[in-house]
């Protein structure tokens, strides 16, 4: 019956360090397996050391930051496309993009005041310019930001 002091490792599973720069005997005296001379053979070279040539973390610009990833891309819509629809009727997000005056429901919109306005609207939008707001408001119409 076998027991536990008796289990070995299959033959050839564990192998002796070599034991490098001890002399010809330890088969890896002399250079130690680095070949001949040269900068490798002398000292440890780092991964990323290109021959003196300039490194490439250095040959590329870098040019500051950039507050473009944390800004707000409206969908924008001038107060002129709104003329479009009837008085007293609710302006959402929802209807500017059944009318195709937005591509996404998911971006916010903002009005801009470009063109006239004769119409009496309730705007609901992400955002309104002070022209937008102050046109919607004087033909009547109420101007509601969105969260």
């Amino acid at each position: 019956m076998r027991r536990l002091q008796h289990l070995r490792p299959a033959k050839g599973a564990r192998r002796k360090n070599v034991r490098r720069g001890s002399g010809r005997s330890a088969r890896r005296g002399g250079t130690s397996g680095r070949g001949e001379k040269g900068q490798k053979h002398r000292s440890k070279v780092k991964n990323w050391f290109e021959g003196g040539q300039m490194p490439i973390q250095r040959r590329l610009t870098h040019k500051g930051f950039n507050n473009r990833r944390f800004s707000k891309e409206y969908q924008i819509v001038n107060v002129s496309f709104l003329q479009r629809f009837e008085d007293g009727t609710e302006v959402t997000p929802d209807v500017l993009k059944e009318a195709g005056l937005i591509s996404s429901r998911r971006k916010p919109v903002k009005i801009l005041g470009d063109g006239e306005l004769e119409r009496k609207l309730k705007v609901k939008a992400h955002a309104f310019s002070e022209k937008a707001a102050e046109m919607i408001r004087s033909t009547g119409g109420e101007a509601v930001v969105l969260d």
